[in-house]
C-alpha cells in the first residue's frame, strides 16, 4: 500500500478477526473476534472484543514508507519502515492458537516499550487451575518426538470475560520483559494456602521488547496448555501453530472467581486510555 494513500488508520478484516492498524506506529486498535463467523462459542451474544489497544512507544520515530502486505492461506504479514525503525505485524484469521505478533526493530538496537490494554469487559486473572498444580511436572509430547520433554507447571496469567466459557488467552513474548506496574499488587492464594503477591493490573500489561523480538498472544485451549517457553528468536520469528494435543491443558474456571481477578484495571504510573 503506497504511503500516500494511507490515512491515520486502516482496517484488517478477515472472516473471524478484525483490527485497526495505526499507520505511523503500527499500533493496534479494537482487536476483536467477529460474531457472525467465529467458530465455537467465543462470540456469544455478539463480537468478542479482545484488545482495546496495543501501543508501541517509538520515542519520536515514525513509520513513513509504503506498507508491504503478504497474504498466504489464513495469515497476513504487514511491514513498514521509517528512519531507524521497522515494524512487522503477523496475524492469523482464526480464534485459536498463536494468532498475532508485533515485531519492532530499531537501528540503535534498543528495546521498544509496548502497552497492552484489554477491551472493556475482558480482564486478566491469575489462573487457579495452574495454582492448583504449581510445581507439578507434566509431559510435553508434540508431533516431533525430538521435542518431547517435561515441563514444570508455573503460575499463569490469562485473560477472559464473563460471556463465554471458552474465551481465554494470554500474552506471549519472545525476548521481552514485562514491566512491573505500580499500584497493582494482588494477593493470590497458593496450593499450600500461603499467598503470593502478583504485581499485574486487570486490563493492562506493559512490556519492553528487544529489537527483533516480538510480542504476541495465544488464545483458546492453547492459552491454558503447559508447554515449554518460546525460544529467544530475534529474526524472522513466526506466529506459532497449535501444538495439537502435545501439551497438558489445564483450562480455567468459568465464571472466573472474583478473588483471582487482578486489580485495579490500570497502574498508578500510567494514564488510562
Amino acid at each position: 500500500m503506497p504511503a500516500g494513500t494511507l490515512g491515520q488508520t486502516f482496517t484488517v478484516r478477515g472472516r473471524y478477526v478484525q483490527f485497526q492498524v495505526v499507520a505511523a506506529t503500527f499500533g493496534i486498535q479494537d482487536y476483536r473476534f467477529l460474531a457472525s463467523n467465529a467458530p465455537g462459542t467465543q462470540t456469544v451474544g455478539g463480537d468478542a472484543p479482545v484488545f482495546e489497544a496495543k501501543i508501541p512507544d517509538h520515542r519520536g520515530r515514525v513509520l513513513a514508507g509504503d506498507v508491504l502486505v503478504e497474504i498466504k492461506d489464513d495469515s497476513i504479514e504487514l511491514s513498514r519502515t521509517g528512519t531507524g525503525l521497522s515494524m512487522k505485524i503477523q496475524a492469523k484469521d482464526c480464534t485459536q492458537g498463536g494468532l498475532f505478533q508485533m515485531e519492532p526493530e530499531r537501528a540503535d538496537g534498543t528495546a521498544t516499550r509496548i502497552r497492552h490494554v484489554l477491551a472493556a469487559g475482558t480482564f486478566y486473572f491469575d489462573n487457579p487451575n495452574f495454582r492448583a498444580r504449581e510445581g507439578d511436572v507434566v509431559p510435553f509430547n508434540p508431533s516431533d518426538p525430538a521435542r518431547a520433554t517435561t515441563v514444570t507447571v508455573a503460575p499463569r496469567i490469562n485473560w477472559a470475560n464473563d460471556i463465554s466459557p471458552v474465551f481465554v488467552g494470554r500474552d506471549s513474548a519472545q525476548v521481552a520483559t514485562r514491566v512491573i506496574p505500580a499500584g497493582c499488587d494482588n494477593q493470590i492464594r497458593r496450593r499450600d494456602n500461603t499467598f503470593a503477591t502478583v504485581q499485574h493490573c486487570g486490563r493492562e500489561s506493559i512490556w519492553d521488547v528487544a529489537s527483533g523480538g516480538r510480542m504476541g498472544m495465544v488464545t483458546g485451549e492453547d492459552g491454558t496448555e503447559v508447554a515449554p517457553p518460546p525460544t529467544n528468536c530475534v529474526q524472522n520469528c513466526q506466529a506459532q501453530n497449535r501444538v495439537r494435543g502435545g501439551a497438558v491443558v489445564l483450562g480455567f474456571p468459568f465464571p472466573v472467581p472474583a478473588d483471582v481477578r487482578l486489580r485495579p484495571d490500570f497502574s498508578t504510573g500510567n494514564l488510562t486510555p
